[in-house]
């Protein structure tokens, strides 16, 4: 193995700055796109992993101790790096998979599955009684356009990592309670992922996605209601690397409506009839979700009497019809009632055997009089 410090042509003792220097002059001269010579990409893949060594301090101190990064020298003879001893960790790592890489199970893969993600959309109660389909746009993951996924600069792929060779893991022996044993980790220079992205895609930086606004139309079902969630599979985030997208769940926000109100799949509105509508009957319409509706005023309708219109009401999102809707009855009394209206008031109560004197009902009989009654006998 090439000495690290000789590849980025810095001492042992360099600090991380000048380590970082160094890379980063050697990087513009030793880079594919500037420099044709045949042994340039080998020796920028050099550079490039001995800064990612040298720029760690952990693995710097690995590599000073052992001479190599994995932690162990050439000759295997070393295994604590001069008093690090054993540590339960390494053991568990080799009789359980753990350190990421784990039991054999080869390279970690690049492409994750994406977020799962929720948004609010406000529908009118109208919308939410029949159902309607909305126009949206949300901003979220997409696929890197440039690279479609790849991580990689066009024309360029990942380079297999030559620590691991491709496994995404490493192994070391480790002197420990049990005698010597061989560990199993994840391998630091990859990451566990087999492959090393030398050139990455310039647009999403080696992720394999953007950020990016999306249109998309969806059918929000008739009989909703404020707190109701629709799943759209595959329409949340874009994973890294590509991965296939998380779910995106809507939530429903029903506005409420000036004429209706909605309990249940019920509606509940007002009707204001006039006095005399009410006392002697009347044919009125009422205009409502579904258009005008005949409504039938009988003689003698009292305030706060509902007429029930069947089926009128919200769709029942699970099952078939559709609620009620409730018609609220109000009488309106005259407030200020003109000379004429108040002299035929007055024949009307006559008539009824009521009078008003100096402004006071006074009642010869009927339901005023057995009113008074009852009063004043509290």
């Amino acid at each position: 193995m090439s000495n690290h410090y000789d590849a980025l042509g810095v001492s042992r003792d360099a600090t991380a700055e000048e380590i970082k220097k160094a890379y980063r002059k050697l990087a513009r001269k030793l880079h594919p796109d500037v420099n044709d010579a045949p042994d340039a990409q080998d020796r920028f893949k050099s550079v490039t992993h001995a800064y990612e060594v040298l720029s760690d301090p952990q693995k710097r101190r690995v590599y000073d101790t052992t001479g190599n990064e994995n932690g162990n020298d050439n000759g295997g003879g070393n295994y604590g790096g001069g008093g690090d001893g054993f540590a339960f960790q390494d053991i568990f790592e080799s009789f359980f998979g753990g350190g990421g890489g784990g039991g054999g199970r080869g390279p970690a893969s690049r492409t994750r599955r994406g977020q799962d993600a929720l948004i609010t959309v406000r529908v009118e109660l109208r919308e939410a009684v029949f159902g309607v389909n909305k126009k949206l746009e949300i901003d979220t993951a997409v696929i890197c356009p440039t690279c479609d996924g790849s991580c990689c600069r066009p024309g360029t792929s990942p380079t297999t990592c030559d620590i691991c060779h491709g496994s995404g893991q490493v192994q070391r022996p480790m002197r420990s309670i049990l005698g010597n044993v061989m560990t199993v980790a994840t391998c630091n220079s990859c990451q566990g992922f087999g492959t090393m992205i030398i050139d990455p895609c310039n647009e999403c930086m080696g992720d394999g996605r953007v950020r990016n606004r999306r249109a998309f139309t969806i059918k929000v079902p008739a009989g909703v209601s404020t707190g109701t969630r629709i799943q759209l599979s595959g329409q949340g985030e874009v994973g890294p690397a590509g991965g296939p997208a998380g779910d995106l769940y809507v939530e429903m926000k029903v506005n409420n409506d000036p004429a209706f109100l909605r309990e249940g799949d019920d509606l509940h509105a007002t009707l204001s009839v006039p006095m005399t509508a009410a006392a002697l009957g009347t044919e009125l319409t009422f205009e409502t979700f579904d258009g005008e509706q005949p409504i039938s005023i009988k003689p003698g309708t009292q305030a706060g009497e509902i007429i029930n219109l069947r089926s009128l009401g919200v769709t029942h999102l699970r099952g078939f019809g559709r609620g009620d809707l409730k018609v609220h009855i109000h009488v309106e009394t005259p407030t200020k009632p003109d000379a004429a209206q108040e002299e035929l008031l007055k024949q009307l109560a006559v008539l009824r055997g009521e009078s008003f004197t100096e402004g006071k009902l006074v009642s010869s009989g009927g339901m005023f009089a057995k009113l008074r009654d009852k009063l004043g006998n509290l």
